[in-house]
């Protein structure tokens, strides 16, 4: 071995060695080792960070952004809400859920595809009297096998696609993974949806919520277009009950009705006031069409009526400081068109107790929305913007996020810790889907290479306000962004160090003793292997100059190879630390570290039993 293959194979070393250790961030310790590769000059420092403009980690980093462009959406509401069954047994229900998943981690972040889901997955779970890991477990292996299907659908395939171009006069298209990656994900989710979730150990659910703001109340308007018009009212309560929300009154031309007949015939413009879970919001939105009241705009200078006299009182003990703060808040008033959800307690001495939204000209001062309250112990409200405010409130609140935290300090209140509560906008899910849609089908059809095709999908998503500007960074995982960036790098260094020769050279000596299928075999199996035990783009980025020298080896085909490390770093089944979607179901499932290789190592066997042969046949030697 040469000066720089010892110093290679010790920088691989101690980076696996990191990775596994999980003391330091996984982005922190590629970064480190990149660092290491500079100084030692193993890349060039003018190189060092060339990794950032990747065709492959600017890829991502589009995924990640048009992925969140659906969810915010309703894209993916609206397609849950159509293809899961309403009323099925376990193995049906089962299979349709982690059918759903492996198509959506197609074509987005299999981990984003994943906590979308996860609630559904809990609630399904109750509903089939089945213990959460039993559907959790299942739901997170769909979702990683349903990302080896395309291009875009995980890391490493992105990562294989651009270490082809090295070899061949293009890269990987986006469905060319699609052959392999399609047999084994509709053999792994029929042994899952038929004997896999059987075998996940019984295991008491930890944490299914960070915190608990109880149901909340809302108002809802018929609006136009939906669903509910010219509907009974007790058909429209078996459509929410759907998604687990309930109808608490009526109101219609003005007048509240507590209890109205289930024979009723709802209008447009009639508001109906909902009891739903948070995390349920969305899908009782879109399951219908229904519109948030406090998302339409109404007239900002209704008076509030009927407020006791000690809240009149109140009222006028602060009325200098409310007028003060007003003009503050106009003049600075946020410009920006981009808003948040966040949730707010009421503070037990906060000024805003005994208030409501309209005493306080919420939305002209502000310009932020009360869109719920959730109020322990309580399932009753005139109207949500007239409801004085009592110390405990959970109030959901809409709006730029400066004018959210000017509201939060001015009037006592708490932010909660931030979750995924949505408000889905309607009219954007088609859009969203359609460019989504034609992203793929340019990068298909070879009009634009992947990067570019997706970082145009983003930009319209900008320009047509899918996503608000500053969410576009939020969206992505920068850790994911900088693992990648720092990894390629040195992986470029193991090759031309020669040290992935050398590693190939072993292996196929000293195991596959010259035999290619054999090798294959073995770069499956050990992909598979280190994936379970490191990140999978880190694991990719390592084996594919491995896979590359292994093949020039042996005089075959490297694209054999190559889809072999695309597979084996997928499939990651038997840690809660080889892959994301992995650790995610750790606690609201109950899990140990060693309960998943119970079902993970079946389907590790499954993945190399079906796909060495479908590799051999598309990809021969």
């Amino acid at each position: 071995m040469t000066a720089d293959q010892v110093v290679i194979s010790l920088v691989l070393v101690a980076t696996m060695g990191m990775f596994l250790w999980g003391r330091w961030r996984h982005d922190l310790v590629a970064l480190g080792a990149l660092l290491v590769c500079v100084f030692t000059g193993l890349v060039p420092g003018a190189e060092a960070f060339a990794g950032f403009g990747h065709p492959a980690v600017i890829t991502v980093a589009c995924v990640l952004v048009l992925g969140y462009g659906l969810l915010l959406s309703g894209a993916v509401d609206v397609l849950t809400q159509k293809l899961l069954p309403k009323s099925a047994g376990p193995t049906v229900s089962i299979m349709t859920l982690i059918g759903l998943a492996a198509l959506l981690s197609a074509f987005m972040n299999n981990v984003g595809a994943l906590a979308l889901l996860m609630p559904i997955a809990i609630q399904m779970a109750t509903k089939l009297d089945l213990p959460p890991g039993k559907v959790l477990m299942p739901l997170a292996f769909g979702s990683i096998l349903g990302g080896m299907t395309t291009l875009i659908g995980t890391p490493p395939n992105l990562i294989v696609a651009e270490f082809r171009a090295t070899t061949a006069s293009q890269s990987f298209g986006m469905f060319d993974f699609a052959p392999v990656g399609l047999s084994v994900a509709l053999i792994g989710i029929a042994f899952i949806g038929i004997i896999g979730w059987r075998i996940v150990p019984t295991r008491k659910q930890l944490d299914t919520e960070g915190f608990d703001s109880g149901t909340y109340l809302s108002e809802v308007r018929i609006v136009k277009g939906s669903k509910a018009i010219d509907k009974s009212l007790r058909e429209v309560e078996v459509m929410l009950d759907e998604a687990d929300a309930q109808i608490i009154s009526l109101i219609r031309n003005g007048v509240r009705i507590p209890a109205p007949n289930t024979r009723r015939i709802l209008k447009q413009d009639d508001i109906l006031i909902i009891e739903v879970e948070p995390e349920s919001l969305a899908a009782a939105l879109t399951s219908l069409g229904l519109k948030l009241e406090e998302d339409i705009p109404a007239d900002a200078d209704e008076e509030d009526t009927g407020e006791p006299p000690a809240i009149n009182q109140k009222k006028e003990s602060i009325k200098k400081a409310d007028s003060v703060e007003k003009v503050d808040t106009d003049k600075d008033k946020p410009k920006t068109e981009e808003v948040s959800i966040q949730e707010l307690v009421v503070m037990p001495d906060a000024i805003l107790v005994g208030r409501s939204a309209r005493s306080i000209d919420l939305r002209t001062r502000y310009g932020i929305n009360l869109l719920a309250i959730s109020r322990q112990g309580r399932r009753t409200i005139q109207r949500l913007r007239s409801t004085h405010i009592q110390a405990g409130d959970v109030l959901l609140m809409q709006g730029p996020p400066e004018a959210l935290s000017s509201f939060a300090s001015w009037y006592g209140c708490l932010p909660l810790a931030p979750r995924d509560i949505r408000v889905p906008k309607k009219g954007k899910a088609i859009t969203a889907a359609l460019i989504m849609l034609a992203a793929v089908a340019m990068t298909a059809a070879g009009v634009f290479p992947v990067a570019i095709s997706f970082a145009a999908a983003m930009f319209a998503y900008i320009v047509l306000k899918i996503i608000p500007v500053r969410s576009m960074y939020s969206a992505i995982d920068w850790p994911v962004v900088v693992l990648l960036a720092a990894m390629l790098p040195v992986a470029g260094a193991v090759a031309s160090t020669g040290t992935a020769d050398l590693v190939a050279r072993w292996l196929l000596d000293q195991l596959a003793q010259g035999h290619a299928v054999v090798g294959l075999i073995i770069l499956l199996v050990v992909t598979m292997f280190l994936s379970d035990m490191v990140n999978n783009a880190a694991t990719a980025a390592v084996m594919c100059p491995i896979a590359i020298s292994s093949a020039n080896h042996l005089g075959v085909n490297a694209d054999a190879f190559l889809m072999a490390v695309a597979i084996g770093a997928s499939c990651a089944f038997l840690t809660p630390i080889g892959h994301q979607n992995n650790t995610l179901i750790l606690g609201p499932g109950g899990f140990r570290f060693g309960d998943f290789w119970r079902l993970g190592i079946i389907l590790e066997v499954i993945v190399v039993a079906v796909s060495v042969p479908v590799l051999l046949w598309i990809w021969p030697l």
